[in-house]
């Protein structure tokens, strides 16, 4: 099927749209096509209130796929269900069982992850007197916290099926870091040449499980003290979220941009 610029549109309406205003400026000057309150035949989704608005008409990145990415609990299920590796993680219904679970397993340190976070508002971590926090959604995700002497995370990018970036977040010297390292608590973003092919076949893995990889998105690992690495979370733009482009690269911004514009292109011929 094949869309002219005038069937296709940057898709941002409803009252959450002011969250996606600068993105959806910088989408519509890359790929030439403007932003709309309304579905058009092929769209980039950013924000609509009422997923009844779509209709039928399709989605650059798959609405399920932003779903998967915006949920830590589904998150956790998919990548259980296609083996991608992760930090030992377990999705429990209470608090008594996450208690009893820590209680059996101290050789280990857990964190409770908020579900529907990002940059990591609300993580915790728990041992197996913590109180229940109130008002957390359930069922709780109970994730292995991985300690590492300089904490740090890698980011490898996917766009029309190819994997390419590699991206580290890290705290500048001289900055106390947090065990959560999200550019919103201080970490900054350093570019780097090759990923490993271990960090690639995993992000790859969860890319693909999530639905991602034809479309846009990105995968956030760690390399375990014994060197394998893991995927933390997926990520990707549309709805509750929308991947972070203050890179502090300007060329590599530019690239990325034009690997999307080059992915949606592809889709919509």
């Amino acid at each position: 099927m094949q869309f002219t610029r005038d069937e296709c549109c940057i898709l941002n309406s409803g009252n959450g749209s002011w969250a996606f205003e600068p993105l959806a400026k910088q989408l519509s000057d890359c790929l030439g096509i403007a932003v709309s309150d309304k579905a058009r035949r092929f769209n980039y989704l950013l924000h609509v209130e009422n997923m009844q608005l779509l209709g039928n008409c399709p989605s650059f990145i798959p609405v399920e796929a932003i779903r998967l990415a915006s949920d830590k609990r589904l998150l956790a299920k998919v990548f259980n269900e296609h083996k991608v590796p992760t930090p030992e993680t377990r999705i429990i219904e209470t608090f008594d069982l996450v208690r009893s679970f820590i209680a059996a397993n101290k050789a280990k340190q857990w964190c409770l992850k908020y579900p529907t976070s990002c940059g990591a508002n609300g993580h915790m971590f728990v041992v197996d007197t913590t109180a229940e926090p109130a008002n957390w959604p359930k069922p709780f995700v109970v994730q292995e916290f991985i300690q590492l002497h300089e904490p740090e995370v890698y980011r490898i990018y996917c766009a029309g099926g190819e994997l390419f970036g590699w991206v580290v977040r890290r705290y500048p010297e001289g900055k106390n870091p947090s065990p959560w390292v999200a550019h919103a608590r201080g970490a900054q973003y350093a570019i780097l040449r090759q990923p490993p092919a271990a960090a690639s076949e995993a992000a790859r893995a969860a890319l693909v499980a999530t639905g991602l990889i034809n479309s846009f998105g990105c995968a956030d690992l760690l390399c375990k003290p014994d060197g394998d690495w893991v995927v933390l979370e997926v990520g990707t733009d549309g709805l509750f979220n929308h991947v972070d482009r203050n890179l502090g690269n300007s060329d590599f911004e530019k690239e990325l941009n034009q690997r999307i514009a080059h992915a949606i292109w592809r889709s919509a011929s």
